[in-house]
Formats: C-alpha cells, sequence, structure tokens
C-alpha cells in the first residue's frame, strides 16, 4: 500500500462530485448501502465512479483509507 492518504475533498472531486464539507455530509446522508451492499456496488454511482472504486479498493491504493472511511459512513 502506498504512504500518502487522501481526505474525503480529494476522495470526492476525484469521483467528480462536489466536494465541500456541507455537499459531502449531504451526500453522506442521501446515499446509503443497502443490507450487505459493498460501496462499489451502490445504485448512487456511475460506471466510471464504480470502476474507479473497484480498481483502487483492489489495488490496495493510497486512495483505499478514505474509500474504507467512506464505506463505513
Amino acid at each position: 500500500m502506498h504512504s500518502s492518504a487522501h481526505d474525503f475533498t480529494e476522495l470526492f472531486a476525484q469521483l467528480g462530485l462536489p466536494s465541500s464539507e456541507t455537499e459531502i455530509r449531504k451526500f453522506c446522508s442521501e446515499h446509503k448501502l443497502r443490507g450487505e451492499e459493498a460501496l462499489p456496488d451502490a445504485k448512487f454511482w456511475s460506471a466510471a465512479q464504480t470502476q474507479f472504486l473497484r480498481e483502487e479498493w483492489h489495488q490496495d491504493s493510497d486512495w483505499i483509507l478514505t474509500i474504507d472511511q467512506l464505506n463505513t459512513l
């Protein structure tokens, strides 16, 4: 795993989403996973967002800590 980590602002910008603290909180309150649904499988992602999340997660990239935190929310 790479040593540099990214924050939510960077992750949301990478995903092409509004990345202010207010917009991130709004997104998290409006989008929830169902049951045992994996984060990349959620229906609210675009195809490109799903691909990014899957690739970064499986590669254990420097995005993994932030993706895991988003998954927990």
